[in-house]
């Protein structure tokens, strides 16, 4: 699958025109067809090209459907690529932060690591969680439809325990010294509290949109205010 878009120049011209007063974050990834030996190319490339035209970035090593993109997720790569964007900000006129968007399906080991890393290379902040590849969170009558439509994140409902729990973790290990946005099984504004109560400073909402529509946003606010 990977990350299909109409590429850079078009996607950069979209952001061109986009509503003023609307923040906007930048995903980067690397290409599908890229070797990992060459992806930290492909993040700078990206980086370089949106950055002015964003306000905040986040480094996507996590996402199930780029082959061989989650291997990425260990300390040497991450210190390098972060090395190599930190260099390119430093270039421009307007600091923005820089996100790591990581995986649910880390051992605590793993979480241990990107933990220590967010001081050792002064990582701004976290997005948690991508897509999971734990199928056993399904219905296990929905199991072998899963099996047919093949590999792939999961989203959605099934994700949200597992995300909260890495994300508890998480914060227990950070605290307040970084933002956390969290993402993962937001469908109702119970959902929203529950990663606000395990430390996010901020959430997303994808599958959410398409089973409660637009309105989500509005619902999840207003329970949120009472």
């Amino acid at each position: 699958m990977g990350f299909n878009n109409d590429g850079i120049e078009a996607v950069v011209a979209r952001l061109k025109n986009r509503p003023a007063g609307l923040v906007v974050g930048g995903n980067i990834g690397k290409n599908k067809v890229t070797p990992n030996e060459q992806a930290a190319q492909d993040y700078t490339i990206a980086f370089d090209a949106i950055y002015d035209h964003v306000d905040y970035i986040v480094v996507n090593i996590s996402s199930p459907n780029t082959p061989g993109l989650r291997d990425l997720q260990e300390d040497e790569f991450i210190c390098d690529l972060f090395i190599k964007l930190q260099a390119l900000r430093a270039e421009r006129r307007i600091w923005k932060p820089i996100f790591l968007k990581i995986a649910p399906d880390l051992e605590t080991s793993a979480l241990d690591d990107i933990i220590a890393l967010t001081s050792e290379i002064k990582i701004d902040g976290l997005v948690s969680s991508n897509t999971t590849l734990d199928r056993s969170l399904l219905n296990p009558k929905n199991t072998s439809i899963a099996k047919e439509i093949g590999a792939g994140g999961l989203s959605g409902l099934p994700l949200l325990n597992k995300s909260n729990q890495v994300l508890e973790y998480l914060y227990k290990g950070i605290g307040d010294r970084l933002p956390i946005i969290a993402s993962g099984g937001i469908f109702k504004p119970a959902d929203a509290k529950a990663k606000l109560d395990a430390g996010a400073s901020l959430v997303q909402v994808w599958t959410g949109f398409i089973y409660e529509g637009p309105a989500i946003v509005k619902n999840i606010l207003e329970a949120l205010k009472k």
